[in-house]
């Protein structure tokens, strides 16, 4: 069996503003310097992360003397236009209307679609469990985004929910089993345990 910690990254300026931030290399606020040494996160055989400085720097804070892997396909999704601006900034553009009006299911003009974006990182997924196998890994953590958590889990999470029901907030996520056995036979599944809060794990 293989627990995984899924975690988001910490909190950054443009999260605060309410920014779309997804190729924006933003560093972590001061103040997550402190919040997150607090040891609430089990340790681990291996971190898996985002290349993003904002993940790198959560990963150093959080598990500070593990062995670590980045994985270029867990990087958020890229917005493209609505790249670092909020809604206040968005709200009188045609195309960002019509992403609203499609639930989310249009593209992001200039970046990518949300198929595009599941698409590569359930690949890099496979890939890091195909890397725990080979490992024999038992115990292991992501530090990645929030828009990767949802993707992995809408498709490969039990119970099963929707996407956005997967959100979590920055240095929040969820404990995680699987069974590696499965996974070579091509049964895909990830038993979501708890969910993992600043404060406290439920």
């Amino acid at each position: 069996m293989l627990k995984i910690q899924m975690i988001r990254h910490g909190k950054t300026y443009g999260n605060t503003q309410g920014r779309y931030i997804g190729t924006t290399d933003e560093h972590l606020l001061e103040s997550e310097s402190q919040a997150l040494l607090k040891p609430f996160f089990s340790p681990v055989e291996c971190v898996f992360l985002s290349p993003m400085i904002r993940c790198r720097e959560t990963a150093l804070l959080l598990f500070p003397e593990q062995e670590y892997m980045i994985i270029d396909g867990f990087r958020e999704c890229d917005f493209g236009e609505f790249e670092n601006k909020n809604y206040q900034e968005l709200s009188d553009r045609k195309s960002y209307q019509q992403w609203i009006d499609s639930e989310g299911t249009l593209g992001f003009p200039g970046g990518e679609t949300m198929q595009e974006f599941k698409e590569r990182t359930l690949d890099a997924f496979e890939h890091m469990i195909a890397y725990c196998i080979q490992k024999k890994y038992e115990n292991v953590a992501m530090v990645v985004h929030g828009g990767t958590i949802m993707s992995i889990l809408d498709t490969y999470g039990f119970p099963q929910a929707d996407y956005f029901d997967w959100h979590v907030e920055n240095a929040e996520g969820y404990k995680i089993r699987t069974y590696l056995e499965h996974w070579k036979f091509g049964r895909k599944e990830l038993v979501v345990d708890s969910k993992i809060t600043r404060d406290i794990e439920e």
